[in-house]
């Protein structure tokens, strides 16, 4: 049976966005090579550069966008390869389908957060968010906490205090600091909102960064 790109699996060059099922992991990836049901990746992992994020065996999904909707792919990690190029190979393991999900948009948005877990509590200042979690930088004190571990959190926004019990993603040690990965819990629509509306602040406030930065016209 003919397989289409874009249809039955992402284009070749083009840009998927990789889960991991249940880890709340989502990395960009760029697609190199669709085979016969396999596919080879090159994930964006700037972010996780201090460790594996997927296993062979590992069960993720692939979704990529086309003119009018946005398909994913069920698929398994066949090979992972690290080293100066890291790239990942899976195997699709169902057929791809329309998906309603709506993508996290994240954006590098530096505001205080606190945390709590146990007795033990942590103040920061994140360094991404989105509307399902966000990335912050701590002082490190006692032992760090381990993926999915539960915390009460706190992300003070300029429109005031944002609460709401979230999970340890990962957590990367970076000397004296850490850096955790964070996902809400049970977050109400409302305050998702207002992460959104930060995050959508901080993506035009880079645009207009980057606009100021450009190069004058150099035409005559």
């Amino acid at each position: 049976m003919t397989s289409v790109p874009g249809v039955d699996h992402p284009e070749e060059q083009s840009e998927a966005e990789i889960t991991l099922v249940g880890r709340g992991i989502s990395v960009t990836s760029r697609v190199e090579v669709v085979h016969e049901g396999f596919i080879a990746v090159r994930p964006s992992v700037g972010e996780f550069v201090d460790q594996v994020v997927v296993h062979v065996g590992d069960v993720v999904e692939v979704f990529w966008r086309t003119e009018d909707s946005q398909r994913a792919l069920p698929a398994e990690v066949t090979e992972v390869e690290q080293g100066a190029v890291v790239r990942w190979r899976m195997r699709a393991t169902g057929p791809a389908e329309d998906s309603q999900r709506r993508r996290a948009v994240r954006g590098r948005v530096a505001v205080p957060v606190e945390v709590g877990f146990g007795a033990v509590e942590l103040k920061g200042e994140t360094v991404d968010l989105s509307e399902a979690g966000l990335r912050a930088e701590f002082e490190g004190f006692g032992a760090p906490p381990e993926a999915g571990t539960k915390l009460d959190l706190m992300v003070k926004l300029e429109d005031g205090p944002l609460k709401t019990m979230a999970e340890v993603v990962r957590t990367q040690a970076r000397g004296a600091r850490w850096v955790i990965s964070i996902r809400f819990l049970n977050i109400p629509e409302k305050d998702q909102d207002r992460a959104r509306r930060r995050v959508f602040q901080a993506l035009r406030e880079e645009r207009a960064r980057k606009a100021d930065d450009s190069p004058p016209d150099l035409r005559g």
